[in-house]
């Protein structure tokens, strides 16, 4: 129940909402051209928050390109029409390939854009939104059905993305992605008690997971999210 639920909630929470349009001819050309004119700005000898957006904005045209393919896959079993796959030559050719896990028939993230952005600004609105696609991005990677089931998360990812959540946490007052970062960020927490080293540290996870379930199931009583909190803290480690 609780697998079916959490996953119900992510598969309807996670899709961009902003890649709802079919790759044609037009768009295919368009979005070729985006990427053509950001590389050229990272490749430059602009200032380096210059440069930092341009990675940024580069992440997110290609995650957008991403999601459109996605759901041709999640429809067809496999990438239809010849601007899509036109699209797909091009963007390899010119060192933008889209990444392929076979093992989910799924496309991923292009995160390391959101890592060089941090890297060239590593504080200011840049680096926070790089900071929460790289956060989201690397999250709905890490698994296939069961996000307690993280398949391709290390220790040192799962650490690098709690130390992202909090820190986003705190940026993100009055942020339109504090509802997702902190569910995330639970999520992780859940799954560093379940993976602790001792029940020291598994007890330390627990009670931040059962702090942070609190807090969220108090500020977004209304979230689809909310309901999925609960079976998620009945994962947590027996007596933690």
């Amino acid at each position: 129940m609780m697998r079916t639920l959490v996953a119900f909630v992510l598969a309807s929470l996670s899709l961009d909402a902003s890649a709802h349009d079919l790759i044609t001819a037009e768009s295919a050309q368009t979005y070729l051209a985006a990427v053509a004119e950001l590389q050229e700005t990272i490749a430059s000898k602009e200032p380096a928050a210059k440069r930092a957006r341009a990675h940024l904005d580069l992440g997110k045209t290609l995650d957008e390109i991403r999601e459109l393919l996605n759901r041709d896959l999640a429809a067809h079993g496999r990438v239809q029409g010849l601007p899509s796959n036109f699209l797909m030559s091009e963007l390899k050719a010119h060192g933008a390939e889209m990444k392929f896990a076979a093992a989910t028939n799924r496309f991923l993230a292009n995160v390391q854009h959101y890592r060089d952005a941090l890297r060239l600004e590593p504080s200011g609105p840049v680096a926070a939104d790089a900071a929460f696609r790289l956060l989201q991005g690397t999250f709905y990677d890490s698994f296939t059905i069961d996000p307690l089931q993280p398949g391709a998360q290390t220790r040192a990812q799962m650490a690098e993305q709690i130390r992202l959540g909090e820190e986003l946490l705190k940026l993100q007052q009055h942020h339109g992605e504090r509802e997702e970062t902190a569910f995330i960020l639970a999520i992780q927490y859940v799954r560093a008690a379940r993976a602790g080293r001792d029940a020291q540290e598994q007890s330390a996870f627990a009670k931040k997971a059962r702090a942070l379930a609190g807090d969220f199931l108090k500020t977004y009583p209304e979230s689809m999210r909310a309901a999925a909190l609960p079976h998620l803290l009945e994962s947590l480690p027996a007596g933690r």
